[in-house]
């Protein structure tokens, strides 16, 4: 029988198929060489769907299959691990890719659209980025810390003592030893090598700023920046894969938890689900629209000063955050402009803000 579906576990060296055919028997169940993958997926029928987690290199590979006719389809891991028949106690790359084809098959799953390389290139930079602010915060506590052996301290901010490191090292006076001195002067090119890899970084995001049409009309909404829009439009793409501005702030995870039952509902915690640097940079540019509500008159403003007194700033930071994400997904899937004093009519017929 033609093969009409195919689940994949990807690893280094071995990629475990698990195809099935129409009727859901299983035609095809065995490990190959990864050299040998694409070969095998050449002998499919056109227009065969094959599915694949999100890992690392799977949009490598389901770019390679759109090329051959195929359809790949990714999963997020967690939509996958209910499918295992086994559960977790007979947990293999064969059952994976058991679990991974029959996910696939649901008729109300969701998958992950298909990242292009030039997307991928934007959010290396991004990863980057993150890595060496990692990085730069050790090596500033490092120093710091090997300071406060010979009795040198100095203020808690990178500058007061980026201003006096300099001088603390020249200072005679001190009983620093020269092997100490020579080793945080080594910690302090370190430091400002990191400071201009992180500028390098950020020249890239603002470049891939002024070329974005989408990326531009992202930065122009409250309380999100160069860093975020470049983030948001290079981690999602096409923002018309969501159905709503709700479902898309669900999938970034900034949607209240629910525990409801017997009609009776009950709201917990922001699930913090889907991506969580795109949720981070959402959450912390929110913190500084909510900081600086009061300096402006627009109607989102004006709406952060009330919540902030009546929930208190943490609340309306995630707050603040959800609203943005659900403007994101009105102005980049429907091609709009974005107005901080536009009022949407919801379906009931009563206005609020968007």
């Amino acid at each position: 029988m033609p093969v009409v579906r195919v689940g994949v576990d990807l690893a280094k060296r071995v990629i475990q198929v698990h195809a099935v055919d129409a009727a859901g028997h299983v035609v095809v169940a065995r490990a190959l060489p990864r050299e040998k993958f694409l070969a095998w997926c050449a002998q499919l029928p056109p227009g065969c769907t094959v599915a694949m987690e999100t890992c690392s290199g799977a949009h490598h590979w389901a770019r390679r299959l759109q090329e051959m006719g195929l359809q790949p389809r990714l999963l997020a891991g967690h939509f996958v691990g209910p499918y295992r028949l086994q559960g977790r106690r007979a947990k293999n790359d064969a059952n994976d890719a058991a679990a991974i084809c029959e996910a696939a098959s649901r008729p109300q799953m969701h998958f992950v659209p298909v990242k292009s390389a030039e997307q991928q290139a934007v959010l290396a930079v991004h990863r980057l980025r993150e890595g060496y602010k990692v990085e730069r915060t050790a090596c500033i506590n490092r120093i710091r810390g090997l300071l406060a052996e010979f009795g040198i301290s100095f203020a808690q901010t990178p500058e007061a003592l980026r201003e006096g490191l300099a001088d603390a090292l020249e200072d005679a006076t001190s009983e620093m030893p020269w092997l100490a001195r020579v080793a945080l002067q080594r910690a302090r090119l370190q430091w400002v090598e990191l400071d201009c890899h992180i500028a390098w970084c950020d020249e890239r995001i603002t470049a891939h700023l002024k070329a974005d049409a989408q990326a531009q009309t992202a930065a122009r909404l409250i309380g999100i920046g160069a860093v975020g829009a470049s983030a948001a439009v290079a981690t999602v793409g096409d923002f018309r894969q969501f159905k709503s501005g709700a479902q898309f702030g669900s999938w970034v995870g900034l949607a209240p938890s629910q525990n409801s039952s017997g009609g009776k509902a009950k709201l917990g915690r922001i699930t913090r689900h889907g991506d969580t640097y795109l949720r981070t940079l959402l959450i912390q540019g929110a913190k500084s629209a909510v900081m600086t509500a009061h300096k402006r008159d627009d109607r989102i403003s004006r709406w952060l000063v009330q919540l902030t007194a009546r929930v208190g700033w943490q609340k309306a930071v995630v707050a603040m955050a959800n609203k943005n994400a659900r403007i994101l997904w009105a102005v980049l899937a429907k091609g709009q402009r974005f107005d901080p004093d536009h009022v949407s009519s919801k379906p009931g017929g009563a206005a609020a803000a968007c």
